[in-house]
Order: C-alpha cells, then sequence, then structure tokens
C-alpha cells in the first residue's frame, strides 16, 4: 500500500530524476509540447509550473534561480522574453495533459504535455482571468431600472404642455380678432352716417 506518498520516483534516483525533469522541461519551454508517458508528464507539471511562474519576474535572481533547475541559456532566454508575455494574465495552470493510445511496445499510458496559451485549437486570444461576482443587496440593478422610466414619465408632460400652448394662444388671438371686428364697422358707419347728409344738402342747393 502507498498511503501518503504522493512523490513520484519514477523508478529512478533523486539525482537522475532531477536531470530527467530539468531535460524535459527545457524541451517543453522550446518545443511548447511534448509526448511521453502519464506519469512522467504529471511529475513534469509539477515541476514546470513553478519555474514558469518564477519566470514572469525578470530579474537577475529569477534568471539565475531558473538555470539552476533547466541547466539551458536558450531555454531561459525564450522563458523570459516570449512564454512570460504569454502567461502574464494568467495565475497558474500553464500547461494541459492530454492522454493518448498506449505505447505498442509495453502498452503504458501514454500522454502529451503542452504550453497552453500556445494552443490555437482550445483557446484562441489572450488568457482570460475569470473575475470574483460581489452580490450586494440594495439592487444597485434597481436604481439603473428606475432611472429610465423617470425619464419616459417626464417626457409626455413636457410634449402636451407643448402641444397644448400654440392651441391657447391661437383661441386668445381668435377672440380678440372677433370683438374687435363689429367695434371697428359700428366706428365706420357712425362715421359715414353724418357725411351722407352733407352731401344730400349740397346737391339740392345746386338743383335749386
Amino acid at each position: 500500500m502507498r498511503h501518503g506518498k504522493k512523490h513520484n520516483h519514477l523508478g529512478r534516483t533523486t539525482s537522475h530524476r532531477k536531470a530527467m525533469l530539468g531535460n524535459m522541461a527545457s524541451s517543453l519551454i522550446l518545443h511548447k509540447r511534448i509526448t511521453t508517458t502519464l506519469a512522467k508528464a504529471k511529475a513534469l507539471r509539477v515541476y514546470v509550473e513553478p519555474i514558469l511562474t518564477k519566470g514572469k519576474d525578470d530579474t537577475t535572481h529569477s534568471r539565475r534561480t531558473v538555470f539552476s533547475y533547466l541547466q539551458d541559456k536558450d531555454a531561459v532566454t525564450i522563458l523570459f522574453r516570449e512564454i512570460a508575455e504569454k502567461i502574464a494574465n494568467r495565475p497558474g495552470g500553464y500547461t494541459r495533459i492530454i492522454k493518448m493510445e498506449n505505447r505498442l511496445g509495453d502498452n503504458a499510458e501514454m500522454a502529451m504535455i503542452e504550453l497552453v496559451d500556445y494552443n490555437t485549437t482550445y483557446t484562441s486570444g489572450d488568457a482570460q482571468v475569470a473575475k470574483k461576482s460581489t452580490r450586494r443587496r440594495g439592487g444597485a440593478g434597481k436604481g439603473k431600472a428606475a432611472a429610465p422610466a423617470a425619464t419616459i414619465e417626464v417626457a409626455p408632460v413636457a410634449e402636451t404642455v407643448v402641444t397644448e400652448a400654440p392651441a391657447a394662444l391661437g383661441e386668445t388671438a381668435a377672440d380678440e380678432i372677433e370683438i374687435e371686428t363689429p367695434a371697428s364697422q359700428h366706428e365706420a358707419e357712425e362715421h359715414s352716417a353724418p357725411e351722407a347728409p352733407a352731401a344730400d344738402e349740397e346737391n339740392a342747393e345746386k338743383g335749386e
């Protein structure tokens, strides 16, 4: 029974295991995906992901620390220049393990381990960080929904005032015109009435 034995020795001594994982990590950084056994892929994931996190901090100390694990200058350069930009917004989980068919010779479980951000089939574009959703009482959404209702209620009132104003003005203007026209007619008749007899008297005198 293997109670509490989380560390898989992979049938190798400690020095051999570290050297093998270092070489596999360098190959993963250089080629972005490698094919190996499922047990080695799971051990490599635990080994390489802290190194990738270290690559986000581009300092001399970080470069020396990463080089102590990889022992490959080209892999260190690619990690800090190219891969660090790709994984800048991803909080962990840089690798993906995909199971494959068993090996023909010994029927060993095979798997492909790859960098997540370099697979255009599963992911497209930059990594999206999941935002934490906060729930608050009081309903910020209620305030947003009430604002358009207030504007809708106010708008018709303004329209009715505008539409009724010309009608009221038109009625008063018409009333004033109707009131003024009879007065002007009576005044015209009064002025014209005395002039008629004077003209008749002049004609009578001429006739005599």
